[in-house]
């Protein structure tokens, strides 16, 4: 099995980085995982609705060019659906029980996320109405990854 996470933009800062790291790493027990990182188009500063598409539509090829017909795909939106950790884990567990041997997570850019990216997504997935950094998110996102198989294993790290 493989988690493959997508997300458009370059992570800088250090201490996520390590974060993701230490995650991974600890993910290795349970799966391979491959982050892929696409190119953010820049969004000029009172950008008309027009422009803001043409961005939307630039990052959703990149997006999809990198998603595999078999995939099981997970988008991260605004207005996905919010899990319990013990929800999320289950999902996991029943997309692997239905045969799906990748499991693909997308994290849009600032703008989000084109509509033909969140209609091949199997599910919209949310962490709530907060707004939170993109590279923030990608580290709570692989921390529950992690936790989604230890719930699975029974283990009390999720507590």
């Amino acid at each position: 099995m493989k988690i493959k996470l997508i997300v458009v933009g370059k992570l800088k800062e250090k201490y996520l980085k390590i974060g993701i790291e230490e995650y991974v790493k600890r993910l290795g027990r349970f799966t391979k995982f491959e982050l892929i990182e696409l190119v953010d188009e820049k969004t000029p500063n009172n950008a008309s609705q027009a422009e803001n598409q043409q961005i939307l539509e630039k990052e959703a090829n990149r997006i999809m060019a990198k998603i595999a017909d078999r995939d099981f795909v997970i988008a991260l939106a605004i207005e996905g659906q919010e899990w319990s950790s013990e929800e999320f884990s289950k999902k996991i567990e029943e997309t692997i029980l239905r045969g799906f041997s990748d499991i693909t997570f997308i994290i849009g850019g600032s703008l989000g996320l084109a509509p033909q990216v969140k209609q091949r997504a199997h599910f919209l997935m949310s962490f709530g109405k907060l707004t939170l950094p993109h590279q923030l998110m990608r580290l709570v996102l692989v921390e529950q990854v992690y936790r989604a198989f230890m719930i699975q294993e029974g283990s009390p790290y999720h507590k």
